[in-house]
């Protein structure tokens, strides 16, 4: 008996490593409403608000399991810089363009992001 080909869906299916085609711009809903969002969430608390994120952390270290009540203050000042940077148009769109050139290699390599090497190799000996 003949195995039937699995049917995969023009937007699924397809591309160099059957993951889809690269050059595909267009998002699913959970891409939009969840993964996105995700990036959006790392990125401001690694870059665009350290400092707030730094001093809610150490209050919490210092202050053990009354952090809920102790350190409000420095959560509502992490949070307020969160949330500019949630709602701002340009780094909405840059987020989704960054994950939009993540989803892109990885259609076209195969290789999740955590498992690409830098391709800077250092010969020095």
């Amino acid at each position: 008996m003949k195995e039937q080909a699995e049917y995969k869906p023009p937007k699924i299916g397809g591309g160099p490593m059957g993951l889809g085609d690269p050059d595909d711009k267009s998002m699913r809903k959970v891409e939009k409403d969840i993964l996105v969002p995700k990036l959006m969430r790392e990125r401001t608390k690694t870059e665009k608000c350290v400092d707030e994120v730094k001093e809610f952390h150490q209050c919490c270290l210092d202050s053990g399991l009354l952090h809920v009540v102790k350190c409000r203050k420095e959560n509502t000042k992490m949070q307020d810089c969160m949330k500019k940077w949630y709602y701002d148009q340009d780094f909405i769109k840059e987020c989704t363009e960054m994950y939009l050139a993540e989803r892109t290699e990885y259609r076209r390599t195969g290789i999740p992001k955590k498992h690409r090497r830098s391709t800077k190799v250092d010969i020095s000996i």
